[in-house]
């Protein structure tokens, strides 16, 4: 089958998830949605685009599982510990200045991302006084970021991570491990609101005093890259701060002047007072 056939199939493919679910992969970069795409063809056995669509459209089991390609992210507890060292020690003390605290984690997968900023929160003493939004457009993976249950395999670079990052605790601390999995502590979860949100579709929903999304913009366009760096201008009080992924700018976005760097050899950014 000629590519230019497949390329056809695939834009054909993503009108249909959009038009019959409203999940909305048009304007992702081409590269890694085509990649994505082939290996989930490749995997459910089918031979076609044409027939996972056909599939897509009548099976009403397929939209999770195609999901799940589609949406896959790997993360890990304290990802680039430096990071969150910097959230720690450079946003953290501007944090304090205020009464009450909205965080947002955009495109939070299956929760690792959520957990980080919840403990450093909690180990600054500012975790009650913070609303988390943990939002993602797969509902599977909100469900394990709910659930906050982990492969015990996974914690020794998670525990490492964190005492990286400058962790002021044991992980261990916020954790019961049985049966080969880690289960993170119920009240972890206590200041947080899970939501299904897409940056592609959905609007601003509340003023949050910082915003991370991180290694999620990699696999959007350009255009569809401005689009969420409007929401998350939008959504940021003034001075708030915007946390994107080590390969992330702001640079060459139209919303640049918006915003200016705060810790640059970490992608934070401070929107501007004005």
């Amino acid at each position: 089958m000629s590519e230019k056939i497949e390329d056809i199939e695939i834009q054909l493919l993503l009108e249909a998830l959009y038009k019959r679910f409203h999940y909305d992969f048009r304007n992702y970069a081409q590269a890694s949605i085509k990649r994505r795409l082939k290996q989930a063809r490749e995997q459910l056995g089918f031979a076609s685009f044409s027939a996972l669509q056909e599939s897509l459209l009548h099976d009403p089991t397929m939209l999770l599982r195609l999901l799940g390609y589609l949406t896959v992210q790997v993360s890990e507890l304290f990802r680039d510990p430096s990071y969150f060292r910097a959230i720690r020690e450079k946003v953290v003390p501007h944090l304090r200045t205020y009464p009450s605290l909205k965080v947002w984690i955009a495109g939070c997968s299956s929760g690792e991302e959520l957990y980080s900023f919840v403990i450093l929160f909690r180990e600054e003493g500012l975790e009650e006084r913070t609303l988390f939004y943990a939002t993602d457009i797969n509902q599977d993976a909100l469900a394990k970021a709910e659930a906050g249950i982990y492969d015990l395999s996974r914690i020794q670079l998670f525990t490492e991570n964190h005492r990286n990052s400058g962790g002021k605790s044991s992980l261990s601390d916020y954790y019961s491990a049985a049966y080969g999995s880690a289960a993170f502590d119920k009240s972890l979860r206590k200041q947080v609101v899970f939501s299904d949100h897409s940056l592609v579709t959905d609007a601003v929903f509340a003023e949050m005093h910082m915003v991370s999304c991180r290694n999620v913009l990699i696999y959007f366009d350009r255009a569809l890259q401005d689009r969420a760096l409007g929401l998350f201008k939008e959504s940021l009080a003034r001075k708030g701060f915007l946390g994107l992924g080590a390969k992330e700018t702001m640079r060459f976005s139209e919303h640049s002047q918006s915003f200016t760097d705060y810790v640059r050899e970490e992608k934070i950014y401070q929107k501007s007072a004005r």
